[in-house]
């Protein structure tokens, strides 16, 4: 049932509004408060879905009340009711976060009609930090070893600066992984973040993949089309495996990197474009340099910060702490009860040569909790998780 308070110093108003919001639906539970200090007060004890409140108040008015709400709970979402002579300050308002403003005495439609659109945007603003969070979990950190330590310490240092990071390691170590981590806790973390494997792409096509192109570029662009750059503008791109880069469309994303502009496929003109890139790779890009297949103007302007991901074969201390998470995890997704594994078990995983890492580890926890018992044992782990 959406919660909404109304702050109104005039008792007749007060039961006018609150008459109006009760008959339009019985849903809404509202509750009253006749002056911005009480009005505070009450928002601070309770989780408010709508707040309306009057900008001519005594003790605190609606503007002040406004810039106090949104330090401490910025998602209400706080619709101002002005007089005529309140004009200029209801536009204040609203360039200080207010939802919107109406205006004395309310017109019943407009009123009924910035209600509903208010709690439907407060709905949405939960629906989406539920989303973000199931999101994170996705891409948790799951570890507590010194190798993964010292990762997680380096992501908390670099996360909120605007530096280029490299994440280097082996294939299947989970290197989007620290991708998404150092987006999540940056200040673009509201914005995109847009990967490309630019293994996945063929190389003719990798240019308009990532600045786009005009119609006419080519044979199959048949109308204009906006690349992964634009799409992470004011946020964050992820170029996985960057050691696949064709020499050309580095060409291209050093000059994005150097003048924060790109130009699409067939066009000339200048975008520009404000990006944080973070790339990643399985190769050595020193080796990839001397042997003329990399940039070395780009490898320094890209590995401003490097981070680089263990193989799962130096951190096995964290095997049961993964084996744990992914065994909960696949028994999330099958609907079915999470399966345990016997201290053998675990002590004959952690003795495995994990070559395909922690993607190789998940599939053979996955097989386990198949076609093992009740309780994966170490017979289990010999019969099914033979390398």
């Amino acid at each position: 049932m959406p919660k909404i308070l109304l702050i109104e110093d005039e008792a007749a108003i007060r039961r006018v509004l609150g008459k109006i919001l009760s008959e339009e639906s019985d849903t809404y539970k509202v509750e009253e408060a006749e002056d911005g200090v009480q009005g505070f007060e009450k928002i601070k004890a309770t989780d408010y879905d709508l707040v309306l409140c009057d900008i001519k108040m005594p003790k605190m008015d609606g503007v002040e009340l406004l810039e106090a709400v949104k330090k401490i709970k910025p998602e209400i979402p706080m619709v101002m009711i002005s007089g005529h002579g309140d004009m200029e300050t209801a536009i204040q308002a609203m360039k200080l976060g207010a939802f919107d403003y109406i205006s004395k005495p309310p017109d019943l439609n407009r009123l009924l009609n910035t209600v509903r659109n208010a709690l439907d945007k407060k709905q949405l603003v939960v629906e989406n930090k539920i989303l973000k969070k199931k999101v994170s979990k996705n891409y948790e950190m799951i570890g507590n070893s010194e190798p993964i330590d010292h990762i997680k310490d380096m992501i908390e240092k670099v996360a909120p600066t605007e530096a280029r990071v490299l994440i280097t390691g082996p294939n299947g170590t989970g290197k989007e992984l620290v991708a998404h981590q150092l987006h999540e806790k940056s200040e673009r973390a509201n914005a995109p973040l847009i990967e490309v494997n630019c293994a996945a792409i063929p190389s003719e096509l990798i240019e308009s993949e990532l600045f786009g192109h005009v119609k006419g570029a080519f044979t199959s662009a048949v109308k204009d089309r906006a690349g992964k750059f634009e799409a992470a503008d004011k946020g964050t791109i992820f170029l996985d495996e960057i050691g696949d880069m064709s020499l050309s469309a580095q060409a291209k994303v050093l000059r994005a990197l150097q003048e924060n502009k790109i130009s699409r496929v067939g066009d000339e003109k200048e975008i520009k474009v404000d990006v944080r890139v973070i790339a990643a790779t399985n190769k050595d890009l020193k080796h990839e340099i001397a042997e003329g297949r990399f940039r070395e103007d780009l490898y320094h302007r890209l590995a401003v910060i490097l981070i680089k991901v263990p193989a799962l074969n130096d951190r096995r201390s964290d095997i049961p702490l993964l084996v744990e998470h992914f065994a909960a995890k696949i028994g999330e997704e099958q609907g079915k009860e999470t399966k345990s594994f016997s201290d053998p078990a675990l002590k004959l995983l952690q003795e495995y040569d994990w070559t395909g890492n922690i993607r190789e580890l998940r599939n053979v926890v996955e097989r386990l909790i198949i076609l093992g018992g009740s309780e994966i044992s170490e017979n289990d782990v010999k019969l099914f998780a033979s390398k």
